[in-house]
């Protein structure tokens, strides 16, 4: 029998019993739309994730600090130093002083933080609302929301506005003493940082302070030219006394959970499916028994048992098929649902609104073949079945 007489056969006979095809093709379609519901949330997750806490140049910088005993210091030369070692290709230093902030009269305590650049783009997190520092701009600040607040302003309001600073320095670590430096200047906001809970903090540019006395960076970002260097760069700064992290290791790490997290949420559709195929594995089976006396006849005529196994297997598989289509289908309906439900309430708690769910290609195709696939196993035992059926005796049986 031709493949294509096989398939039509097989349409034919699935629509000959409408209602119960429907019924366990609906079944299969609830299987794989919760497991397509639960995973793809799993990969939304993460994604959102992710997103929110890397750029592609964060993942090759590693977050130098001194160590607490005072023996090594971050200052000019020892980035200098730094900057020697073998494939580094940026150091981006990070100044912090207590400050205090100037907005239309309103003064306030505040955390000043002086970074390059490019600091954001290798710290893997850039402002929520704006833009970030480029090479070319003076005078601008980024703040987080904790300042927004300070003045009962709305995140979006305080783009544009300007604002003054005044720091603090200590004059040497002996000494208490503290000096004032005042650049006389306004900064511009550009960009807001959405960071809940935190102490007021704002970013300037560290090029529009060139007169100010720098001794010590308490932070510094260290770009790797590739990842298969970043081990030999970490254990070479490590050997110079300073503390090291990389963002890196945390995204490792956040991956190692959402995988197990979606294997978890795997789990729970796969029993579905479970309970799917074994409801057509019955349907197939009832309709063996229906179908004794013809099949009793397609021996009679020629047919041979592989023609009558495959005959069954084809409808097993095509329902399967068809469920797979249908469960993407309910899958993907119940999450835009759920995620416009989602959204409704976090826009009612003042929140953002954000998409919970991802679906990679190659996860579509995969759940459509894996339905295919357990819709052709379930169809194994009624076939084999079906195809060892004695022709006399099928062609008897009431």
């Amino acid at each position: 029998m031709k493949i294509i007489d096989l398939f039509h056969l097989s349409f034919e006979n699935l629509k000959s019993r409408k209602s119960r095809i429907v019924f366990t093709t609906l079944g299969f379609s609830v299987a794989i739309g919760t497991i397509l519901f639960l995973v793809s949330l799993g990969f939304g997750l993460q994604r959102n994730l992710l997103k929110k806490i890397t750029t592609e140049e964060s993942l090759l910088t590693l977050d130098i600090a001194p160590a607490e005993s005072e023996v090594i210091s971050l200052n000019q030369e020892s980035l200098k130093e730094i900057s020697k070692i073998p494939w580094v290709e940026k150091i981006s230093p990070q100044a912090i002083f207590p400050a205090q902030i100037d907005f239309q009269g309103i003064i306030s305590e505040t955390t000043l933080n002086l970074v390059d650049y490019d600091w954001f783009k290798l710290s893997g997190a850039l402002p929520d609302l704006g833009r970030s520092f480029t090479k070319n701009d003076t005078q601008k600040a980024i703040v987080n929301s904790s300042v927004v607040s300070l003045f009962s302003l709305s995140e979006e309001e305080i783009l544009g506005k300007k604002m003054k600073f005044t720091l603090f320095l200590q004059e040497n670590e002996e000494s208490d003493k503290i000096k004032v430096f005042n650049p006389n200047k306004e900064f511009e906001v550009i960009g807001v940082l959405k960071e809940q809970e935190t102490s007021p903090q704002v970013y300037l540019k560290i090029s529009d302070f060139k007169n100010l006395p720098i001794k010590e960076y308490q932070f510094a970002k260290v770009k790797v030219k590739t990842s298969e260097q970043m081990k030999d760069v970490r254990e070479k700064l490590i050997s110079m006394g300073f503390l090291v992290s990389a963002l890196s290791d945390t995204i490792d790490q956040a991956n190692k959970i959402f995988r197990i997290i979606q294997i978890i949420l795997g789990i729970f559709g796969i029993i579905a499916l479970i309970v799917a195929a074994i409801g057509l594995a019955n349907t197939m089976t009832i309709t063996l028994l229906e179908r004794t006396n013809e099949i009793g006849i397609m021996r009679a005529i020629g047919a041979s048992p592989a023609n009558i196994k495959w005959l069954f297997l084809g409808e097993s598989t095509i329902t399967g098929f068809l469920g797979g289509i249908g469960g993407v289908v309910i899958g993907i309906g119940m999450s835009q649902l759920f995620n416009v439900f989602i959204n409704i309430l976090a826009k009612t708690l003042g929140g953002s609104e954000i998409n919970l769910f991802y679906y990679p290609f190659w996860f579509i195709l995969f759940i459509i073949l894996l339905s295919t696939l357990v819709g052709l196993i379930s169809g194994f035992w009624p076939a084999r079945r079906a195809s060892k059926l004695n022709p006399l005796k099928a062609l008897r049986y009431k």
